[in-house]
């Protein structure tokens, strides 16, 4: 119950953010997506440089995890076929609908109609993938950023 309140509140606090930096915007997001505004990638940029250094220091600090107080650590794994894959279909899903999966919770607790569209279609979306892995007999890959086990990684 303790890490559901705890990740409850952070994901409320990550909410909160990005409607405060206008990344639920999007007006914004569209700007980003055809090189008009740089504001998103500035942001972008901002978030992932402060995460390879903050990550950097954790590990070298020996720190653990907050909820299974594990070792800082990541795995080591090649671009694969899949990544590609996956990244293509991510930026295509967030040009169209000006939204990826974080901004579209935001979005719906601001109360934006639209974007309940959104998160159909990304529902939509995730049981296609399913019902595409059931039907191909493949095997689920362990996700090392969802604190899985990494052993069996395609």
């Amino acid at each position: 119950m303790r890490k559901r309140v705890i990740a409850g509140l952070f994901g409320v606090g990550f909410g909160f953010w990005l409607a405060w930096t206008r990344m639920t915007d999007f007006d914004q997001i569209v700007g980003a997506l055809l090189l008009q505004r740089a504001y998103l990638w500035l942001m972008f940029a901002t978030g992932v440089f402060t995460t390879i250094v903050g990550l950097q220091l954790l590990q070298r600090a020996g720190a653990v995890t907050l909820l299974r107080h594990e070792p800082v650590s990541w795995p080591s794994v090649p671009p694969q076929r899949r990544h590609v894959v996956g990244s293509l279909l991510f930026g295509t899903g967030w040009a169209l609908a000006g939204a990826c999966p974080g901004p579209i919770a935001a979005q719906v607790g601001a109360g934006r109609l639209s974007s309940l569209f959104t998160l159909a279609g990304l529902l939509a979306g995730i049981a296609l993938a399913d019902a595409w892995a059931r039907r191909t007999a493949q095997p689920r890959v362990a996700s090392p950023c969802a604190g899985e086990a990494t052993e069996n990684l395609a």
